[in-house]
């Protein structure tokens, strides 16, 4: 019998450490090549280890929660299958298949059964926000059941349905009306309108949610029974945490610390912020934006065939708009190089392709990965990447090579209902986009102030290389495209 040693490897480009977190295997478990025998933490991401030996589990050499150089051995398997008659028995194992663990296997989560574990993903999915708190009634779980009656929705609210110029309509088809709203009362009743069915709406009154503060998901921009289990599955975790958050009053208040080491990826974000904020010379740009068009071409994608089982939401417009944007100002898209050839020259080296970052909070850090050459992707590949590099995220799966060369990142903190921040710079790059949250506002349109559909850019960029003409310009372009995403056929 041969007894093999797994030693921690390279899993990234330069790992030097990482944390055992948890073990997938007991001693006395069979495995094959390329089953998976633990979990780690490196200062990039949670990556699965697959074994590079068959046989059985001797000894797991790492206990949890350790952190260990690279080269440590962390199991021991021996070549004899569990349950077999003798060591002789066994026949000689074949040479044993050592995996690139720069490109392990990959395993999406599930989703079918909901939306996947861990924190949201920063310009994904639907808002997680819970700022207003009403008391709410005990209702049956039936109550939110798929099978309550179909009513057809009432009151228009997104654009599509407050149009300012009349349309022919056909049989079955809503009538689009003129409505020229006028100051005051009309115009905030008409900013405030959500669209919703009849039974939504009574859900909603029952658990006390105000239907203006769920996330919109529905194919005609209406809120639907989904959103509304999302919410208040997202309520009731807050306010579990928050009821059991303070501690004892008579505690001393030395004892009422809650200590939480920071390692891996938070550690290494952590660093990396701190140097580029201080390294790189920041300077923020900010534009607000009439987006009804975008949220009206969301709309049809979402009633496309072609985009039939693809989740498709604004950020799908706004990253096709940065890519267009940063091919019109190259600049922004590059990297500063110090102490080139070992001098004290530096060098701008502006990339012909775009790896684009797509920043993802998770409970383990921020994270960044990127679709790499983005620009090659047609707008239903994109939609497939960002659901893909989601779900993948979500789900702590995010690989090291999906974290490295990126060229140029977007944060959406709409995502979390907020308006707008001053994003810092993912290191290696030279510029960042932030989303800011989509809500009908008041909008002065051809002398007429009616409601649309409207969000605000801020854009973080090194001075180093990019200007205050360039960035202007290129959040210009930016703003363009939501504004008018037809230019995107050009």
């Amino acid at each position: 019998m041969t007894l093999n040693k797994f030693n921690l490897p390279d899993v990234g480009e330069g790992l030097t450490e990482a944390e055992i977190v948890s073990w997938k295997v007991k001693p006395g478990d069979a495995v094959a090549i390329n089953d998976v025998l633990c979990e780690i933490e490196t200062a990039k991401s949670l990556v699965e280890l697959p074994s590079p030996f068959a046989g059985t589990v001797t000894e797991l050499l790492v206990p949890e929660g350790v952190t260990i150089d690279v080269g440590t051995a962390i199991i021991s398997v021996s070549d004899a299958v569990s349950g077999d008659p003798t060591p002789a028995d066994v026949p000689a194992p074949a040479t044993p298949v050592q995996p690139l663990y720069g490109k392990l296997p990959a395993h999406d989560a599930d989703t079918s059964g909901g939306a996947p574990a861990g924190g949201p993903l920063v310009g994904s999915g639907p808002k997680a926000d819970a700022v207003k708190r009403r008391p709410r009634k005990a209702v049956p779980a039936a109550a939110v059941s798929r099978n309550s009656p179909e009513v057809e929705p009432v009151q228009p609210h997104t654009l599509a349905e407050v149009s300012v110029q009349p349309q022919e309509t056909t049989p079955g088809q809503a009538a689009v009306v003129d409505t020229r709203p006028t100051l005051g009362g009309t115009i905030t009743g008409l900013v405030n309108r959500v669209l919703a069915k009849p039974p939504v709406r009574k859900i909603a009154r029952d658990l006390g949610i105000d239907l203006a503060d769920v996330v919109a998901t529905g194919a005609r921009g209406e809120v639907t029974r989904e959103d509304l289990v999302s919410y208040q599955a997202q309520r009731d975790a807050e306010l579990d945490k928050a009821d059991g958050f303070w501690g004892r009053a008579g505690k001393p208040q030395d004892q009422r610390i809650e200590k939480i080491p920071v390692k891996g990826v938070r550690k290494a974000t952590a660093r990396a912020m701190v140097e580029s904020a201080f390294a790189a010379p920041h300077v923020s740009i900010f534009v607000d934006v009439d987006a009804s068009r975008t949220m009206e071409f969301v709309k049809r994608l979402k009633a496309s065939r072609d985009f039939e089982g693809i989740r498709v939401s604004p950020l799908l417009i706004l990253a096709k708009a940065v890519i267009w944007a940063a091919a019109r100002n190259p600049s922004v898209n590059a990297t500063w190089v110090d102490n080139v050839d070992g001098t004290d020259t530096a060098e701008i080296h502006v990339k012909h392709y775009m790896n684009l970052g797509i920043a993802a909070a998770t409970p383990r850090g921020l994270m960044v990965p990127n679709i790499k050459d983005a620009q090659d992707l047609s707008l239903k590949e994109l939609a497939v990447a960002l659901n893909n590099l989601a779900t993948t995220a979500r789900a702590g799966k995010t690989r090291p090579a999906e974290m490295q060369g990126g060229t140029l990142t977007i944060t959406n903190i709409g995502a979390l209902g907020i308006d707008t921040g001053t994003p810092i710079i993912n290191p290696g790059e030279v510029a960042i986009v932030a989303f800011g949250t989509i809500k009908q506002k008041p909008w002065v349109l051809d002398g007429e102030v009616i409601p649309r559909w409207i969000t605000t850019l801020g854009g973080s960029f090194d001075h180093r290389v990019v200007d205050g003409d360039l960035s202007a310009r290129f959040m210009a372009d930016v703003a363009a495209i939501l504004e008018e995403p037809a230019l995107l056929l050009d």
